[in-house]
Parts: structure tokens; C-alpha cells; sequence
């Protein structure tokens, strides 16, 4: 039923979305701007050792994080809407309105982020554009946004279909870049200085491994694309199946990108590049007409990135609102299943950041990393409670003990590795995002009164304390100068 008008929409097999569709949707959220800027930001933090180390603790933990989702997806197949109804059924609420407010604000930022990278790279083209943020790169960019926005309320089948056309338009470059590096690699190159001794500002292997964590993260966030969508899924088993597709499909691209760019130039010399920095190393190896290649295809991969975050925003707002968590009016739907009001709320604010960047400068990277640490928290509560399920045995009763155990012990490497990621992130970013964390009580707030509720239970209230406090800390920080975005 749709509340705002009273009219009931059925949901046709037509309407879902099958494994092509949600396989799609996980590569296109996953591989966006990040990849063709990874050869020069893997290399401004680390060398060839540092590199292989952190690929390997990335690859690990982001298969147990994709696995955390598919055995989720199959435990709990009543649950819909991916990281956030993980963490509400898990530890509350609050929890989970945070997760969905977190991974929200994660996602329209990176798609700010997004629109800046775009023009910054149409501006290798046209000069006027410049880095992305001149005036008439943020009109042609408010323009593109409403263009997309007018899109995805057409319906969210229609989107996803050219989301799909997007996904493969964009692997084709980067499949080029990586058999024409293959051939060019030289081994000399690559272990020329593996360890990074030669450049004392770059630190020790693990401060390397550290500094390089939030760019790995960044260029994986989307591997829970499909569980956002699970409600929309044609089989609740393709769900599973399409985050671990996804997910070791960007894996390969995106270690073969990094490993190959160091046995073509050396950490030094990619560190200099001007991102999209993919363009500089094939220019370096074939010529001019390698970094036109790559600058095309980044912004064939920038459009489909921001279809597929778009989609991601309003349907975690309106999974949330449908159960009460979030307030009624993000549960309205047009008549084409969009929910309307949830896309109108997060494009608008997407307006409102393009337009401060342009007195602010903002960047791509610091948006990135401010984007990225939003979305820790959000993957921290999912993995922690498929770790409880585990243990108490919820959802196993029907299954061998050895499934179970199994599930124990890649839920726990996934707990590891979420809680790494936020020591690695650092204390600057978790401050930072408690001050945009801190407001969402708001909506909270405006959601329980709403269905006569209290605000906040007991524990609850000591979360929310502890987050104003750390908000209040970061606005100081942000004032004195001692913390900067």
C-alpha cells in the first residue's frame, strides 16, 4: 500500500531483480572513481611490501565481510535492508537508525565526491571545468544530478537495467589497462625498493599498511549493495550469491591495477601523478591515447557509480522508515515503487554540499575519507551481530554444528578486521563523523513520537551521551584548527 496516495502496488516477479541485476549492482557500487585513482593513492601512503601486505589483510577481511552478508542473507531472510536491519535486530533501535543514518550520509557524500572527480576529469577536455569545482562544474553537475534523480523515479528495475549496460561500458578500460600493463611490467621496477627505505617520509611497513587502509576500504564500500536490495530480490539465495561475484570480481581488478602500476613506474614517481593517475601510467606506456582511454572510462564509471549510490541512498532511508525507525514521510512511494521522498531528501542535500564546495574547494580524497569513516560503524554493528548469531546458535537449527562453527570463525575475522579499520581510520575521522552522526537524533526522535514510543532506552541514552560528547569535541577541534576536514 502506498500511504501517500492509498494505492496498492503489487510486486510482479517483473519487478524484481535477478542475480545479473544484483551482481551488477555490487560491482557498479564497488567499482566507481576509486579505482582509476588507485595506482597514485596506494603509492602517496606505501611501497611495493607495504602494498602486498595491506591487499592481502584487505582481501581477507572483505571476503569474510562478503561472506558475513551471503550466510546473513540465508539466516535471516525476514530481515531486508541490509546493514541497517542487521544492526536494529541486533543491538537496538538506535543502532540500527544509526547504521542506516551513517551508511546515508556515506553514501550521498561519495557521491559529492563523485560529481567533483567527474568534472575534475571532463576538465583534462575542457580547462574550464578545472578541478571539478569552478563554477560552471557544479551547474553542469546539479544538472546531471536532477537528470539522474529524474531517472531513478522512473522506476528502480529501469535504473538497475542501465546500471547493468554502465557496469560492463566501464570494466572494458580497465580490462585493457591491465592486459597492456601486463605485457609492459618490469620486474626491475617493482623491487627496485620494496620495503620503502628509500623514502623515510612513507614510515614503517606497518605505519604504510596503516595509512593505506581508509583508500581500501573506500574502493570496496558497495560489497553490501545487494543486501540493500534484498527485498527486491527474485531469489533471497541470489542475494548471497551476487556479494561474493561482486566482491572477487573488484578484488582482481583492483590488485591487478595497484600491483601492475608498481612494475611500470616507481612509488615515487606515481605519488606524483594527478589522479585519475591510471591515465598517467598508461600514458606512459602507449602514449596520449591511453590516458584519453582512461579518462572516458572513468566517466562512464563515475555515471554508473552514481546511479547505483543513488538507488543505495533512498532505499536505505525508505527500508528504515518502513518500520517505524526512520520518520512516515521517507516511507511514501511513487507509482512506479520509488520511494519518492527519500530520493527528493538525499539528492537535495547532495545540492547543498556541491554548492559548499564551491566555496570550500573540498576535494575528492577528503571527501572520500570523510565518506568512508561514516560507514565503519554501520559494517562494525552487521558483522558483530552475525558473531552473536553464531554463538547463540539463532538461525542454525537445521544446520550441522560444523556450518555453524564455520560461520563463528568468519564472523569473528570480520569483527577483527571492522574494529582494525577503525584504529586505522584514526581518531580525527571518528570524531569527525560523531559530528554528523549527532544530529540524526533528530529524525530519530521525530520517528518514535511518531508511533508513540520512548526516545531512547537505557543503554541507548548512554550512546547517544557518549556521541554528543565526541561531537562537541570534534566542533571545538574544528574551531581551533587542531582538527581539519
Amino acid at each position: 500500500m502506498n500511504e501517500a496516495t492509498g494505492v496498492t502496488h503489487a510486486e510482479p516477479t517483473t519487478h524484481k531483480l535477478r542475480l545479473g541485476a544484483l551482481t551488477a549492482l555490487v560491482i557498479g557500487s564497488m567499482v566507481g572513481g576509486g579505482i582509476f585513482s588507485l595506482p597514485q593513492n596506494m603509492a602517496n601512503s606505501a611501497d611495493v611490501g607495504a602494498v602486498v601486505i595491506g591487499w592481502v589483510i584487505t582481501g581477507i577481511g572483505m571476503l569474510m565481510l562478503a561472506f558475513v552478508f551471503q550466510t546473513l542473507a540465508i539466516r535471516k531472510p525476514d530481515l531486508d535492508g541490509g546493514v541497517y536491519a542487521y544492526a536494529q535486530a541486533g543491538f537496538g533501535d538506535y543502532m540500527g537508525f544509526s547504521s542506516a543514518w551513517g551508511y546515508w550520509i556515506s553514501a550521498w557524500l561519495g557521491n559529492v565526491g563523485y560529481f567533483v572527480l567527474l568534472f575534475s576529469t571532463l576538465g583534462y577536455f575542457f580547462p574550464i571545468f578545472g578541478e571539478g569545482n569552478t563554477v560552471i562544474a557544479i551547474v553542469c553537475a546539479s544538472v546531471l544530478l536532477w537528470c539522474v534523480h529524474a531517472l531513478v523515479l522512473r522506476g528502480i528495475k529501469e535504473a538497475a537495467f542501465i546500471n547493468q549496460v554502465t557496469t560492463v561500458a566501464k570494466i572494458v578500460p580497465l580490462v585493457l589497462f591491465i592486459v597492456i600493463c601486463f605485457f609492459a611490467f618490469k620486474l626491475d621496477i617493482f623491487t627496485a625498493d620494496v620495503w620503502g627505505k628509500s623514502n623515510p617520509q612513507l614510515g614503517s611497513v606497518m605505519n604504510q599498511v596503516r595509512n593505506m587502509m581508509l583508500v581500501t576500504v573506500w574502493v570496496f564500500v558497495g560489497i553490501e549493495g545487494a543486501s540493500i536490495f534484498s527485498a527486491r530480490a527474485e531469489r533471497r539465495s541470489d542475494v548471497g550469491r551476487a556479494t561474493v561475484i561482486g566482491f572477487l570480481t573488484v578484488l582482481l581488478v583492483l590488485v591487478l591495477v595497484n600491483v601492475l602500476s608498481l612494475g611500470i613506474m616507481t612509488q615515487p614517481d606515481l605519488a606524483k601523478l594527478q589522479n585519475p593517475s591510471m591515465a598517467g601510467v598508461l600514458e606512459h606506456v602507449v602514449g596520449h591515447w591511453g590516458a584519453i582511454l582512461i579518462s572516458v572510462g572513468l566517466v562512464i564509471s563515475l555515471a554508473g557509480a552514481l546511479l547505483s549510490w543513488v538507488l543505495l541512498c533512498a532505499e536505505i532511508l525508505f527500508s528504515a522508515a518502513k518500520d517505524h525507525t526512520m520518520p512516515a514521510f521517507l516511507r511514501r512511494e511513487n507509482a512506479n515503487n520509488v520511494p519518492a521522498n527519500a530520493l527528493w531528501l538525499t539528492n537535495a542535500m547532495v545540492q547543498v554540499f556541491l554548492i559548499i564546495t564551491l566555496f570550500s574547494k573540498g576535494t575528492y580524497l577528503s571527501l572520500i575519507y570523510l565518506a568512508t569513516s561514516m560507514i565503519l560503524v554501520p559494517y562494525l554493528w552487521s558483522v558483530s551481530y552475525a558473531f552473536l548469531l553464531a554463538i547463540r546458535g539463532e538461525g542454525y537449527e537445521k544446520v550441522a554444528a560444523s556450518v555453524r562453527n564455520k560461520d563463528l570463525i568468519i564472523a569473528g575475522i570480520a569483527v577483527i578486521y571492522a574494529v582494525w579499520l577503525l584504529y586505522a581510520g584514526g581518531v580525527k575521522y571518528l570524531l569527525l563523523s560523531a559530528l554528523l552522526y549527532a544530529p540524526g537524533a533528530i529524525l530519530f526522535a521525530k520517528a518514535k513520537r511518531e508511533s508513540g514510543r520512548p526516545v531512547f532506552t537505557s543503554i541507548e541514552k548512554v550512546v547517544f551521551a557518549a556521541v554528543v560528547i565526541a561531537a562537541v569535541v570534534a566542533a571545538f577541534g574544528l574551531y581551533k584548527g587542531f582538527l581539519t576536514l
